[in-house]
């Protein structure tokens, strides 16, 4: 149930950024930007939260496993776009900047939110605050 609850707050993240950049900003038609998001949230959830976020540090590590995770979306979240944009579309020539721009505010909520959502959630790992709390009891 867990990873369900992740993936449905990552798919609502996702398709709100791909709706505000790629449909109201850049007139990708909106039933394009659901296949993206949907794509882009299985794909990253699968293997930059369970694969590389989970396993890139020890448990304690979590700037460094919150630091690859990031950038390796950054990477899969672009490329997924940009290739599934200019599929769909039919639009070669113009979705680079739409993508990269999409996957810089994507990286920036896993980056600052749910990379710590997942780590509580799913992982069932203590924040810093928790852990620093229970240290001094």
């Amino acid at each position: 149930m867990d990873h369900l609850k992740a993936l449905v707050v990552k798919f609502i993240v996702i398709a709100l950024v791909l709706f505000i950049v790629l449909t109201l900003i850049f007139n990708v038609p909106f039933m394009d930007t659901l296949w993206i998001s949907l794509v882009t949230t299985l794909l990253a959830y699968l293997l930059g939260d369970l694969g590389i976020f989970n396993k890139a540090g020890r448990s304690g590590e979590f700037t460094k496993r919150n630091g690859l995770a990031s950038l390796a979306d950054l990477v899969l979240s672009f490329l997924v776009i940009w290739l599934m944009a200019r599929a769909l579309t039919g639009n070669n020539d113009d979705m680079f900047w739409p993508s990269l721009l999409s996957a810089l505010a994507i990286t920036g909520g896993e980056w600052l939110f749910f990379h710590k959502f997942v780590d509580r959630t799913v992982f069932n790992r203590p924040g810093k605050e928790v852990a620093h709390n229970n240290a001094h009891r």
